[in-house]
């Protein structure tokens, strides 16, 4: 009688915990040699991080109604952007995250801009995109694959690549629950008609989105970096 039922979020929460326990039994059992290993899971936390924070920015643009189809292109694009910036121009850990970050907040703009301006569906817009980011990329990294040094590592390992992936989601946090930014982002994703008629500025909004989208994903750019770099000189190291 006196004891209460669990939320929605709560059940779904469960479920999910649930879920990723019995995929780990599942495949525990069929390859116990080759997985769940604390080698192997610290390498697949550590990968999952870095798609947690690409999807925290695509939320925004996510919840509206529309679509990011030049999620991989703005991820190469920032990375080789701030590895560049990193190297070339000597600018360490600062040109590494202004480099991948405002690389992927102009991204974001542009295809803000462009998917307003246009009136054409973003899947469509993003794709176009896509392929000029991409062909920048390349142009930009001239053929060569792009790394860090080992110096330059940090947010590829434990604990600076966790203590970034929390950092991103606080300020995503923040911003859907405590910013105009986030109550308008609801609203419009809830009914464009109705936020349009109260007054909100739905096209600046939807371009705010596809920013806010692009500097996450910049953040995620860093991580996939560093990571990355880190993981090349071990495939190295093991041949």
């Amino acid at each position: 009688m006196g004891s209460k039922k669990l939320s929605g979020s709560a059940k779904g929460y469960l479920i999910l915990l649930s879920l990723v326990v019995v995929s780990w039994v599942i495949f525990k059992i069929l390859t116990p040699h080759n997985f769940g290993s604390p080698a192997n899971m610290l390498n697949y936390f550590q990968a999952s991080l870095i798609a947690t924070v690409g999807a925290v920015g695509f939320y925004f643009v996510m919840v509206m109604g529309m679509f990011d189809f030049s999620i991989g292109a703005n991820i190469m694009l920032s990375a080789i952007v701030g590895c560049v910036f990193a190297t070339r121009f000597n600018m360490g850990y600062l040109g590494l995250i202004l480099g991948c970050v405002l690389t992927g907040t102009i991204v974001g703009l542009l295809n803000g801009l462009f998917y307003v301006k246009l009136r054409i569906p973003s899947m469509i817009v993003t794709t176009g995109l896509a392929l000029i980011y991409e062909s920048l990329a390349n142009y930009i990294a001239g053929g060569v694959e792009q790394t860090l040094p080992s110096n330059l590592r940090a947010f590829g390992q434990m604990p600076w690549d966790i203590i970034l992936a929390i950092v991103a989601c606080i300020v995503a946090y923040i911003f859907l629950n405590y910013t105009k930014i986030g109550t308008y982002t609801y609203a419009i994703g809830s009914n464009e008609f109705v936020a349009k008629n109260m007054g909100i500025n739905v096209n600046k909004y939807k371009v705010l989105a596809f920013v806010l989208s692009g500097a996450f994903l910049g953040v995620m750019a860093i991580l996939t970096i560093s990571y990355r770099s880190e993981e090349h000189t071990s495939e190295l190291q093991s041949h």
